[in-house]
Formats: C-alpha cells, sequence, structure tokens
C-alpha cells in the first residue's frame, strides 16, 4: 500500500490470518482470521474474557500479534514505520471500555484531543488551551449531533455517565475516522440510555460511512442494530454471520459456562 492511500480507498480494512495474542499461558486471542471490509458494522459478542478486548487491540494497532498476521488497510501492521503506525492510528478513532476522558478539562478540550495523535504534543497543548476558530465550529456542530451542544464548556466531570458516553463518541468523530473501535462502551448506564448510545453510533456509521466495530455484552442490542454478528469465546471466533442465521442454541454454545470456567469467575 502506498503511504498516501486513504483507508476508504481500501476494501479490506482488517484483515487477519491466524492471529494468536498470549498474556502468559493465556491465549487470549487463539489462531483467529478474519476479514473486515469497508463500511461494516461489526459487533463483537462473548462472555467476559472471550478475547474481545484483546482482538480489539490488535485492530486498532494497540497490540501486535504474537503468531500470526495483522493487516490494516493492506498493510501488514508488523512492518509499519513509526510513521507509518501513527498515519493509521489517526485514521482509528477508539472509544475503550472507560471511556478514557479527562474528567478536569471542558467538553471541548476533551474533544479537540482527538487529532491529538495526528497533531503532536505540542499542537494537542496548543489546541485544548487555545482551539482554532474552525476547530470549535466543527466541535460544536458534531456536539449538536450527538445532543449535548449546550455541554461545549462545561466540565466533564459535572456531567452525567450519558453525556460523557456522548462526549467520548464526539472526541471519536471529530478525529474524523475512516474506522470507529467501540470497547463495551455502555455497559455502565441503564437500558434505555444504552440503546440510545448504540444507535446514535449505528446512524453515524451510516452517515459518514466509517467502518464500526463494537464490542457487546448485550446481544439484544447486537441483534437490533448489526448485520454482522461476530462471537467469540475462549479467544476463537466461534459464529461470524447475520443475526437471523443465530439460533438460540448458538447463543446456549457461546454463553454457557464449564465449571471450570465457573470456578475462575468466582
Amino acid at each position: 500500500m502506498g503511504e498516501d492511500r486513504d483507508m476508504a480507498e481500501i476494501e479490506s480494512v482488517f484483515r487477519l490470518e491466524n492471529a494468536t495474542c498470549r498474556y502468559g499461558d493465556l491465549r487470549a486471542v487463539d489462531n483467529v482470521t478474519l476479514k473486515i471490509s469497508q463500511g461494516e458494522q461489526v459487533a463483537f459478542i462473548g462472555p467476559s474474557g472471550s478475547g474481545k478486548t484483546t482482538l480489539l487491540r490488535l485492530l486498532n494497532t494497540m497490540r501486535a500479534p504474537d503468531e500470526g498476521r495483522v493487516f490494516v488497510a493492506g498493510t501488514e501492521v508488523v512492518n509499519c514505520t513509526a510513521s507509518q503506525l501513527r498515519k493509521l492510528r489517526s485514521r482509528i478513532a477508539t472509544i475503550p471500555q472507560n471511556l478514557g476522558l479527562v474528567p478536569n478539562l471542558t467538553v471541548i478540550q476533551n474533544v479537540v484531543l482527538g487529532k491529538g495523535g495526528a497533531r503532536g504534543t505540542v499542537g494537542s497543548i496548543r489546541d485544548m488551551l487555545l482551539p482554532m476558530k474552525q476547530d470549535s465550529l466543527s466541535i460544536h456542530e458534531i456536539l449538536e449531533r450527538v445532543g449535548i451542544e449546550e455541554k461545549l464548556y462545561a466540565r466533564t466531570s459535572e456531567l452525567s455517565g450519558g453525556q460523557q458516553q456522548r462526549v467520548a463518541i464526539a472526541r471519536a468523530l471529530f478525529q474524523n475516522p475512516s474506522v470507529l473501535i467501540a470497547d463495551e462502551p455502555v455497559s455502565s448506564v441503564d437500558p434505555a440510555r444504552a440503546r440510545d448510545t448504540v444507535k446514535l453510533l449505528e446512524e453515524l456509521s451510516g452517515e459518514r460511512g466509517f467502518t464500526l466495530c463494537i464490542s457487546l455484552h448485550h446481544i439484544e442490542l447486537a441483534r437490533e442494530f448489526f448485520p454482522r454478528l461476530v462471537g467469540m469465546r475462549s479467544g476463537k471466533v466461534v459464529l461470524d454471520g447475520p443475526p437471523d442465521d443465530l439460533k438460540d442454541s448458538d447463543l446456549d454454545t457461546l454463553y454457557k459456562l464449564t465449571q471450570k470456567e465457573m470456578m475462575l469467575d468466582a
């Protein structure tokens, strides 16, 4: 891939070939082969400890495989220079489980940090202290879209959990990503807010054309909003397809814990 070629021009945004990640003796991702195309909306489901978070870290290049190969936008990640990695990461927005917000900063300051990887440390500090007029206008428009435009200058720590989720989404959108990866973004809010957030992410993906990869514990939300579900268990992909093909027996297989697993969770 030429270094100036955009992700949107690549049919296959992610391609994993027999990828394995280990933490000691634990295979968090175990021999996974997977392909995700540009513009797809994919929900990763499975019990806690199934490997979803580690797989998402492979996709956003924050984790390299111990075995196998990972390609992002046609480039094998382990062969990337530091400059190429920065460029790839600048087009992949990530919403982590803890949202990754800075509580003592205002909403606009948190959102402007979305372009921190592209602008460097000095540029990020400058933008955070004195955002450019165009950035301020752009952030206000994004906050309007996610429904919290009146919170532009509010301190993030003073917001509700649902509002903080929307700040994290706004920060990701300000990055103007080709891919948005969200790791359990609705695990700490009530079912109604969870549904609103997932619906918003799905709508934004359709409007802006970015690839959406999200891990969810809420099976009903995954089935309602996502055309492709990838089920993981013990580091392996055990199902991959549309929700209409998902049988109750598949869910039983995916989530039924063995006695050993129940002891580990206890």
